[in-house]
């Protein structure tokens, strides 16, 4: 049984036997509450500040990600994909890492602060997604109709959007309402957290909402 819970904007817990933390902030710089986890595994995309806060999810043991290097923790697999934070490249905002990784035969797919629309071969690398994170409140990340051609090109089961505006956040962002009135799909509102197993992934896809 695995467990997802959000710790709003791009920080995500992932728990089965280990835990993984995705892009981890510190609460306090941009205005919510601190993620309450320590990760077994941490993964960070890019070293800005609201996604870099290793030491507020860090304990003495935890692995540390922050490159594309493909390798197996305990019975997580993880695997690093290069892309840009910005459609120019990385001239504006640099280079970042999608990260997809495998726990409890669920593949997931992290896509960070990603800048643009992806190509063929990064959408090759990334491969079959069952879940996937995806960046929707525009400025700093794709806006929410780029994030629809990024949904469309990798066909996951389940589309949980994140880095969008909530209540007490300090980056200046788009809410989620422009992302869900795109939908075609089915939208869930999950709450803070749910539990899934392979066998229970929706047969066609789905929109999962998390709030704090």
């Amino acid at each position: 049984m695995l467990q997802i819970r959000w710790h709003g904007h791009s920080c995500f817990e992932i728990t089965n036997e280990m835990t993984i933390v995705t892009d981890p902030h510190d609460g306090r710089s941009i205005g919510i509450p601190a993620p309450s986890v320590l990760g077994d595994i941490i993964l960070v995309s890019h070293d800005h500040y609201d996604h870099n806060s290793v030491k507020t999810v860090e304990k003495q043991d935890s692995k540390v990600i922050t490159d594309e290097r493909k390798r197996t923790i305990g019975a997580i697999q993880v695997n690093g994909i290069p892309a840009f934070h910005d459609a120019v490249h990385g001239e504006h905002r640099g280079k970042m890492i999608l990260y997809k990784f495998i726990s409890d035969d669920v593949t997931f797919c992290h896509l960070g602060d990603l800048g643009h629309v992806l190509d063929q071969k990064t959408i090759e690398q990334i491969g079959q997604v069952d879940i996937l994170f995806i960046p929707v409140g525009g400025t700093y990340t794709i806006d929410a109709a780029q994030a629809w051609v990024v949904v469309n090109s990798i066909k996951p089961r389940i589309i949980i959007p994140m880095h969008y505006r909530i209540e007490g956040l300090s980056i200046p962002i788009a809410d989620v309402d422009g992302f869900l009135e795109s939908s075609p799909f089915k939208i869930r509102k999950v709450g803070n957290e749910i539990d899934i197993e392979k066998d229970e992934l929706p047969k066609e896809p789905e929109v999962w909402v998390f709030s704090l």
